[in-house]
């Protein structure tokens, strides 16, 4: 039976019984069923299982031929009070539904005695079918027990009644196998009480006289058999007036010469049998890809191409409810007619892990039972039964499938000597024992992909849910992270639910503290599938693997995990080998600093922090969370303060730095830059969590920090969406500090967008909170930015007097890489005024501040500046070789702006050197880095560039392109300086044509 899919009741809880009374218990209390109508009405909606009863049936059922006008009333009557019935039990009232032209039961949700005695039956048969004797009996054995009497016994109703015989029938025809299956195993002593017991109670069916008679005769008892025949003869042709068949009175005749053929082969023993186990579980009927993990598995089948050994053992391995053992018995029952000896098969998570040897003890002698092995032949030691299990496979071919290990190493003593055999193992584990090496075959199995993600849902909650909505489907794949397990689940109940959409569930879904509980149906869940793994790991090991799911972060190197627990890097790297051994984790490569990346898949993640906050306590988890937060928080200041060379250009928050060992720390921020870029996505979701713990002081701070990539590296939406997230925070706490410091972010962020109008109005309010604070740093750093608007803006007069007051401020409080900048800055407003001279002044008193201070990161700046002073000069070798530097500079950091102005500057010089071929090369260059990182007021001037180019290469109608172009978007940023130039080059251009 399918799991339970909308009933609220795992499956197991609730057993239906009908073979016997009439009867209904949920754990094992019973359901208080009304009077013979609901019993009857009950029965017959049993005996449908799961299709849907007219009521006019059941209105036949309960009355007959004599129905009373209201029969219709009466029978939604009782249905009434039978849900109520079961939903005093526990059971939703929806187990009963209501389906047109009647009622239906919801048979997902738990089991019927008459299901299990048709599938034991079918079974047994089946071992029947392949001379499994041994196993063929055990299973009729247990379908007869399923009987508790007769069938719907106090049940009323013609239909009933018929059904009753129905199930009678069978429990004969199942009996019959049984007993021929005991006579063949030579059991004919202990058939006998049983069988006359039967006989008595059938005694006109003359299969169970013919089989009592041959089993009397068997143990010796021949007088017995033959008078028992002939007075049955009497009755049977008193009653009937006919003879018995053919067949029982030759028995009878062969019974009185005592021929031999009635004896078992050898001397009365059961004949020795070659039996055929088959003992793979049935499979999935909706298995769905895996293409090629199942080509892969068959190479056990054959040679390889190059002619070496076979692969005997194949090892599947992957995360719990990926789908293991899905592929290992879907694969074993496509491949079993290449194993005619048979197929045995152990589940490990029936036995006792932690008892090893006691698990291989017990495995063996089952195997070895199911082989033919005679109990009492089977040896007490356990060498001794790893001889035998391998001398009764040596001349046989015989798959045997090992599920769910958790201790690989249990697998080498279940390897058959033979090599004809084969051993599929699954496991959660990674495989490292010694002599699983050579041979065997590897397959990490992995998440599935998105289309095959889809296909499953598709077959089980049906195709026309999928196309109904495919970005609901593409969502809920994802929500269930590509876990067969979790997608099965999510699919069963919107099978059991045909009134939610899948954008229903996907809203169910969506919410993470729920996630867990909505991936639960019918006693199975995907909870429990990682709980095995979890309770498994050694005691740190678990609580490395809870602590990591406290953060929300998308993966992870080892000192994080140290952080967590409060140790060492390579501690804690080899706490989190065990998980990823344990797939738990999964490594993702390793990063710019060469470290090793992990990262949960988002379920385990989730499970990972419902295990830590239930098992340790807040006050634990809440510092060991904290101690990562202001590691990071350390790091990334330590990698600001390298790439400018102190700590410049920025202000920082009051929480406490948590700094790792020094040779670590160097090792990580080797390349700044690099470091932060491989923590980008980290950080951002850091200062999103920080913000929604209340932890917004850490969270500015963290933000402010990384600004130096945000700015380099071109991530103008995680800079602009991560300050909102924060000024959001602060204000809520009142934090003016970091409210103004976001502020400033902000404008800063659309200033780099070149957007001034928008960034004017954020720097003033920062301006304001800063100056109510007394904070002089962050007021100096927002003049220096209000005036790199002004000029931009044309109006040089106010930028030149907000920068000299804040270099004055830069240089009282140490920031010298600011106050370097404050002047390169003075000197463009020369460059603007047509004053190179003073230009060159100013940025070689830049430059020689920024070498002092051994400043990296506004070098560029001031040597672009120098560059461009020189160039106006008319000193071209000069400004060459300084911009050359810069951009060897600025290339070596990745800085894609600071590449694209080199490149600009380069162009210009040599328009003005009367260098035009080459200014070309170089301005275009420009133009694909300035349109990536969307800098409009850069792609306006090398448009400008570019149109100067083209017109000093007599090129007039590409030049007039590009220098409208270029004053239209100068316009529309508001940048009067460059509009006035493009206007006059546009001007020049149109006069050279009138000449012409």
């Amino acid at each position: 039976m399918t799991g339970m899919t909308g009933c609220g009741v795992p499956s197991g809880r609730l057993k239906l019984t009908i073979l016997g009374s009439l009867s209904a218990t949920i754990d094992g209390r019973s359901v208080a069923i009304g009077g013979p109508r609901q019993r009857t009405i009950l029965a017959m909606l049993t005996l449908a299982w799961g299709q849907v009863v007219s009521v006019d049936s059941l209105v036949d059922a309960v009355w007959g031929e004599r129905p009373p006008n209201t029969a219709r009333t009466q029978v939604a009557i009782c249905i009434g009070g039978l849900r109520k019935a079961f939903s005093a039990a526990g059971l939703d009232d929806t187990f009963i539904l209501t389906v047109h032209p009647g009622y239906r039961l919801v048979t997902d949700l738990g089991r019927l005695d008459a299901s299990d005695f048709t599938r034991l039956v079918k079974e047994a048969s089946h071992h029947t079918k392949r001379g499994n004797l041994l196993e063929a009996s055990k299973l009729y054995k247990e379908a007869l027990d399923v009987w508790r009497g007769p069938a719907l016994a106090g049940v009323v109703g013609q239909p009933i009644a018929d059904e009753a015989t129905r199930l009678e029938e069978q429990r004969l025809v199942a009996y019959e196998a049984w007993t021929k299956v005991e006579l063949a195993l030579g059991r004919h002593h202990e058939l006998i009480p049983g069988l006359s017991a039967m006989v008595r109670d059938n005694p006109l069916h003359e299969q169970l006289r013919y089989s009592l008679m041959l089993a009397q005769y068997r143990a010796g008892r021949r007088v017995e058999a033959a008078e028992g025949y002939r007075l049955w003869r009497r009755a049977f042709v008193d009653e009937l007036g006919l003879e018995p068949s053919p067949a029982i009175q030759q028995l009878h005749q062969a019974i009185l010469r005592d021929d031999p053929t009635l004896a078992l082969p050898g001397g009365g023993r059961p004949a020795e049998l070659r039996v055929v186990p088959a003992e793979l579980p049935s499979e999935m009927a909706d298995f769905t890809g895996r293409e090629a993990e199942l080509a892969a598995l068959d190479q056990l089948l054959d040679l390889s191409a190059d002619g070496s050994p076979p692969m005997t053992t194949g090892f599947v391995t992957g995360v719990a409810g990926g789908g293991k053992t899905s592929l290992a018995v879907h694969w074993a029952h496509r491949v079993a007619k290449e194993f005619p000896d048979g197929q045995l098969y152990a589940d490990f998570s029936d036995y006792d892990w932690k008892e090893e040897s006691g698990t291989v003890h017990a495995l063996l002698g089952r195997f070895l039972r199911a082989l033919g092995t005679p109990a009492e032949q089977i040896p007490e030691d356990l060498a001794d039964r790893m001889s035998l299990y391998r001398s009764v496979l040596a001349d046989r071919r015989v798959l045997v499938v090992l599920d769910n290990v958790r201790v690989p190493a249990q697998v080498t003593q279940l390897l058959p000597g033979s090599g004809r055999c084969r051993v599929l193992v699954t496991s959660r584990e990674q495989p490292s024992h010694p002599t699983v090496g050579p041979g065997t075959l590897r397959i990490d199995l992995g998440l599935l992909p998105a289309r095959q993600a889809v296909e499953l849902i598709g077959s089980i909650a049906g195709p026309d849910r999928i196309a109904a909505d495919p970005a609901a489907v593409d969502e809920l794949c994802r929500l269930c992270d590509g876990l067969p397990l979790a997608l099965r689940i999510a699919a069963a109940r919107l099978a059991s639910k045909p009134h939610w959409s899948v954008r229903h569930l996907v809203h169910r879904l969506s919410d993470e503290r729920h996630r867990l509980d909505e991936l639960s149906t019918g006693g199975i869940e995907v909870r429990a599938s990682f709980a095995l793994s979890y309770h498994s790991l050694p005691e740190d090991a678990a609580r490395m693997y809870r602590r990591l799911g406290l953060l929300d972060v998308p993966d992870f190197t080892a000192w994080v995990g140290g952080t967590l627990l409060d140790v060492g890097s390579a501690e804690a790297e080899d706490l989190m080998e065990q998980l990823v051994d344990a797939h738990l984790l999964t490594v993702v490569g390793s990063d710019a600093t060469g470290r090793l990346r992990y990262r949960f898949h988002d379920l385990l993640r989730l499970y990972a922090r419902e295990r830590a906050n239930s098992e340790e306590p807040e006050t634990e988890l809440n510092a060991a969370r904290d101690r990562a937060l202001r590691t990071w928080l350390t790091l990334a200041e330590e990698a600001h303060r390298r790439e400018y060379g102190g700590d410049f250009a920025i202000i920082h928050g009051t929480t406490p730095r948590r700094p790792l060992e020094q040779r670590l720390t160097d090792e990580l921020l080797a390349t700044p830059l690099s470091w932060l870029e491989s923590e980008r996505l980290n950080i951002a979701a850091l200062i999103v969590q920080a913000c929604q713990l209340g932890r917004d002081e850490l969270a500015w701070d963290l933000m402010m920090s990384s600004v130096v990539l945000f700015e380099t590296r071109n991530h103008y939406e995680d800079w602009r969406l991560l300050s909102e997230t924060c000024l959001q925070a602060t204000r809520r706490a009142g934090n003016i500090r970091g409210e103004a410091a976001m502020c400033f972010e902000l404008g800063s962020v659309d200033m780099f967008q070149r957007r001034f109008d928008q960034a004017m109005p954020l720097f003033a309010t920062a301006l304001r909170l800063f100056g109510d604070i007394g904070e002089l740093h962050g007021r100096a750093l927002t003049l220096r930015n209000m005036a790199i608007a002004d000029r931009v803006r044309g109006d040089l007069v106010s930028s030149a007097s907000r920068l000299a007051e804040a270099r004055e401020t830069f240089r009282a409080v140490g920031d010298s890489s600011s106050e370097a900048h404050a002047l390169s800055q003075l000197a463009q407003i020369e460059l603007d005024r047509e004053r190179p001279d003073a230009a060159v002044r100013l940025s070689l008193q830049a430059v020689r501040i920024a070498t002092g201070a051994g400043e990296t990161r506004g070098m560029a700046q001031t040597l672009y500046r120098l560059a461009a002073s020189y160039a106006q000069l008319g000193r071209f070798g000069a400004a060459e070789e300084t911009y050359q530097r810069v951009l060897r500079t600025v290339r070596a950091k990745g800085d894609a702006p600071g590449e694209a102005h080199a490149l600009l500057g380069i162009g210009e010089l040599r328009i003005a050197a009367g260098r035009l071929a080459e200014a070309e090369t170089a301005i275009l260059e420009s133009m694909p880095i300035a349109q990536r990182i969307g800098d409009r007021l850069l792609v306006a001037r090398i448009g400008l560039g570019l149109g100067r180019c083209y017109q000093g290469l007599n090129r007039p109608d590409q030049a007039h392109e590009y220098l409208t172009a270029a004053r239209d978007l100068f316009r529309e940023l508001g940048s009067v300086t460059g509009e006035r130039q493009a206007e006059a080059e546009i001007a020049a251009l149109v006069i050279g044509w009138s000449v012409l």
